[in-house]
């Protein structure tokens, strides 16, 4: 008799992403999680810990392949807005292009469990909160590159968070990546962060 393949953990949190992000974390306890994976609650507990523990784990994998994971990356060698803009339209492309349309995985979450879970809500706020550091970094890197010249920075990082918020969530309605980026295009405008010269 040949010898059981041995279990692929990398493998099982891309399978538990996928169906987290498809049916949510509630739905998700650890005897389905088990079921899915073919492995026993036994297994499941010495090879994640706890739901909560895989649920993080399952975040980081995700933020790792997020269409805006980019914005990292940003570092003021080239123009920083156009960049900025470059990655609102992938993330309006991605989304639109995905047959399931179940968005943000992040987001979902966000609304999911913040307020109802203190623990993984309090992570996900703080991923967001995160992010709205990270645009706020980039716009000041702008200001001093003389793209923008208002101060209101700070509100406006808060805005660019919420227009990719937004896009996470209407894009499963909106499944079209052309019109989601002419919408989010106008908002990125209205902004004073898009401008029609950047031809994107």
């Amino acid at each position: 008799m040949g010898r059981n393949k041995a279990f692929d953990r990398e493998a099982a949190v891309k399978i538990v992403m996928q169906e987290i992000w498809r049916i949510g974390y509630e739905a998700c306890s650890v005897k389905a999680i088990s079921e899915k994976l073919g492995i026993t609650r036994s297994s499941f507990y010495n090879s994640f810990g706890t739901r909560e523990k895989l649920f993080l784990e399952v975040l980081h994998v995700y933020f790792e392949q997020s269409p805006d994971r980019n914005l990292d990356k940003i570092n003021g060698d080239k123009p920083v807005l156009p960049e900025i803009c470059r990655i609102f339209k992938t993330v309006c492309m991605v989304m639109a292009h995905d047959p399931e349309s179940k968005g943000c995985l992040a987001i979902n979450s966000l609304v999911e469990l913040v307020g109802i879970n203190d623990e993984l809500g309090a992570d996900i706020s703080g991923a967001v909160k995160v992010r709205v550091e990270l645009f706020e970094k980039l716009l000041r890197l702008a200001a001093e590159k003389g793209e923008i010249t208002d101060k209101n920075i700070s509100s406006k990082a808060i805005s660019l968070q919420s227009v990719l918020i937004g896009i996470n969530v209407i894009c499963k309605v909106i499944q079209d990546g052309d019109s989601l980026w002419s919408s989010t295009k106008q908002t990125l405008a209205g902004l004073g962060v898009y401008h029609d010269s950047f031809e994107i």
